[in-house]
């Protein structure tokens, strides 16, 4: 670690100062977002847990800061042009409601999967937006090739120093708001926000810890680290979009090399289930990458216990109908939803017997499907998928249990 950040010391890097004077550049425009403690956390890891809110935020997340700050350090010809960005959404938008408060015109490219959430807030705020490619990476060379046809000025989503700058104030928040920090977890995707917090809190205080939390199917910054440089890595899905770059920053991974003490990977089911832990416990909703530090928090991924940690929840736009299938697929995994395959005689009258002895059981239908040809049934027989609402694994073994004292054939459908 230490021969490689000896290796990129040449290349000068944004500073503490620069951080300070952004903050004063945008704090009239940007929310103060909240970093309250999390009782349900706390507990549940025995550390002091405090979420640092920033899908509060007017667009959703955290990425205004960076563009604000870029925009207003824009000259007067540069805003007269007008302005481009790639986004897979939260950068997006962040450039165009800053860009349309400023009267500054905004084109932004994002790729063909970007939630509609995201594509219709963007066009909301006023900006153009040209959906390009399967990725961000693809979305990103289309605003190249426009920037230097139309002359426009590029407003990177990360490896930029103004940017970086801007997204570097919420860790100036944190020392104001919990100077006696131990660490700090924060989601990293090219690395702009894990480096502007991670150098504000290192210059403000050197003992306080800064961990970047990755999913583990595009762990971009994480290779970049363990190899020097940044590095492309094969395209990936995950659902933490707002952080699936392909590749590091070049301007940010000298910041993550000199202040960022470690970096952690997380699974889909573990972000899913963090998703959808905020969303129950503390009454948040935060998108995939919103999540990601928190699941790595309670998935105990970090060398922590009785320690102060602020938490990044970074932003909360997530699409409905993926978070209803993570609320189905979390109901499912606590034991709160369950589905069974019963089989029994088809005639009049079987299924009032077979819903009575799951009514005695309190157990709630929620859907059913009958089925005569497959499952291996037998003339004068049918098999019936049942959906049920339950209150946890114990209940489930209940009513299994109760099933099959009264005779019946059923398997779990997993």
């Amino acid at each position: 670690m230490l021969q490689i950040i000896k290796d990129c010391s040449n290349q000068k890097m944004i500073r503490l100062t620069d951080i300070q004077a952004a903050l004063g550049r945008i704090r009239k425009a940007i929310y103060l977002s909240p970093c309250a403690r999390s009782e349900t956390f706390s507990e549940s890891t025995s550390n002091q847990v405090y979420l640092k809110l920033e899908n509060l935020q007017r667009t959703g997340s955290f990425k205004e800061r960076g563009a604000l700050n870029k925009l207003q350090l824009l000259s007067a010809e540069e805003r007269s042009r007008g302005v481009i960005a790639a986004s897979a959404g939260n950068h997006a938008q962040g450039v165009a409601y800053h860009a349309g408060k400023l009267g500054i015109r905004a084109q932004i490219c994002m790729p063909l999967t970007t939630p509609l959430i995201k594509v219709s807030a963007t066009r909301g705020y006023g900006a153009d937006v040209v959906l390009h490619g399967a990725n961000y990476d693809d979305a990103f060379e289309e605003s190249v090739r426009r920037s230097q046809a139309e002359r426009l000025t590029l407003v990177h989503a990360f490896d930029d120093d103004a940017v970086i700058a801007g997204q570097g104030t919420i860790g100036l928040e944190l020392m104001q708001q919990h100077p006696d920090l131990d660490a700090v977890i924060v989601p990293i995707g090219g690395g702009g926000l894990i480096g502007g917090i991670a150098c504000a809190v290192k210059e403000s205080n050197p003992q306080i810890q800064v961990f970047g939390v990755q999913p583990s199917r595009l762990p971009s910054m994480k290779m970049a680290v363990a190899e020097g440089k940044p590095l492309t890595l094969k395209a990936a899905s995950t659902i933490a979009d707002g952080i699936a770059v392909r590749r590091a920053g070049e301007r940010t991974l000298p910041l993550v090399q000199k202040y960022v003490d470690d970096i952690v990977t997380v699974e889909e089911e573990e972000i899913a289930n963090a998703i959808l832990l905020l969303l129950e416990r503390e009454k948040t909703l935060a998108e995939g990458a919103g999540a990601a530090a928190v699941a790595a928090v309670v998935n105990r991924k970090l060398p922590f216990t009785g320690k102060k940690i602020a938490v990044l929840v970074c932003g909360g736009n997530i699409d409905v109908t993926l978070l209803s299938r993570i609320i189905e697929r979390g109901l499912v995994k606590d034991g709160r939803l369950v589905r069974l395959r019963v089989h029994l005689p088809d005639y009049p009258g079987a299924l009032n017997r077979l819903t009575m002895i799951l009514a005695e059981h309190r157990a709630n239908i929620v859907e059913t499907a009958y089925d005569r040809a497959y499952h291996g049934v037998g003339l004068g027989e049918t098999a019936i998928e049942i959906t049920m609402e339950t209150r946890g694994p114990e209940h489930i073994a209940e009513i299994i249990a109760g099933l099959g004292a009264a005779g019946y054939a059923q398997e779990r459908v997993l």
